[in-house]
């Protein structure tokens, strides 16, 4: 049977190299494993009479279907596209970006300016001196790590630790208002996406970008979207836990050689 896999794996051409494995949810997965390389599956309108010279990826039954051409069809002639239930486009978050390594491989280093938490979504944040990381769930005292975020229950990677660069917020947002839990300084946050990194002694996995969305414009100011957008920080898991401070190292683990 096609699977999503195998989909993606035609459309990429080998050039992100050999596939995973899906973990959990199919379609949440691979959206998440895609946005570390700045790309995104774009839902379309109406599947079922779109037209595209090029690849993109239906959903038939329940399993995905690679489609092409205009009109389309299955490229594997053998394939049924009836009826079609949702389609998707692979196509790049953005398009002036490095294909082979669109966030940059020099993060550099830098420091924890602050730690921010709320107990419950929605509430203003409070700056703390200091915080437990807990692998697997967040910092203690935070809606994340209590399970009582506005993205509690969501599936997949990313929801545990969030950051920001004190850089990009000054004349944008409070710190507060960013609703971030770590504010840095000195250090490329969008280098360390699919990479592990530490804070202090805790260790992390950096997940995707933490774009801004309509949720942090009803919580801030209208058209505040804009100047934070691919610059609004990072979803990060926590991977080994423990104390974290403000005034924290931030550096990536340098990867050992094969």
């Amino acid at each position: 049977m096609t699977t999503f896999r195998f989909c993606l794996g035609e459309v990429l051409a080998g050039a992100h190299g050999e596939l995973p494995q899906p973990d959990g949810d199919d379609l949440t997965f691979w959206q998440q494993w895609l946005a570390q390389r700045n790309l995104g599956l774009v839902p379309i309108a109406a599947p079922e009479t779109f037209a595209w010279p090029g690849y993109w990826i239906a959903l038939v039954n329940g399993k995905a279907v690679l489609m092409y051409g205009s009109p389309s069809g299955p490229v594997r002639p053998w394939e049924t596209a009836e009826p079609i239930e949702a389609g998707f486009v692979l196509s790049p978050f953005d398009l002036a970006l490095d294909a082979a390594q669109p966030y940059g491989a020099a993060a550099g280093e830098g420091v924890v300016a602050a730690l921010l938490l709320a107990p419950h979504a929605e509430e203003p944040l409070t700056r703390v001196e200091a915080a437990t990381a807990v692998a697997g769930h967040g910092l203690e005292g935070d809606r994340y790590a209590r399970g009582a975020g506005t993205f509690s229950g969501t599936p997949g990677t990313g929801y545990e630790l969030t950051l920001v660069a004190a850089e990009t917020l000054d004349g944008v947002l409070s710190w507060e208002e960013a609703r971030r839990n770590v504010v840095t300084q000195g250090i490329d946050l969008n280098a360390l996406i699919g990479r592990d990194f530490t804070i202090g002694p805790v260790v992390c996995r950096g997940r995707r970008l933490a774009e801004p969305c309509a949720h942090l414009e009803r919580l801030t100011e209208p058209a505040i979207l804009r100047p934070l957008v691919h610059r609004a920080g990072i979803r990060a898991d926590i991977l080994v836990g423990g104390p974290i401070a403000a005034g924290d190292r931030i550096a990536p683990i340098q990867a050992t050689p094969s």
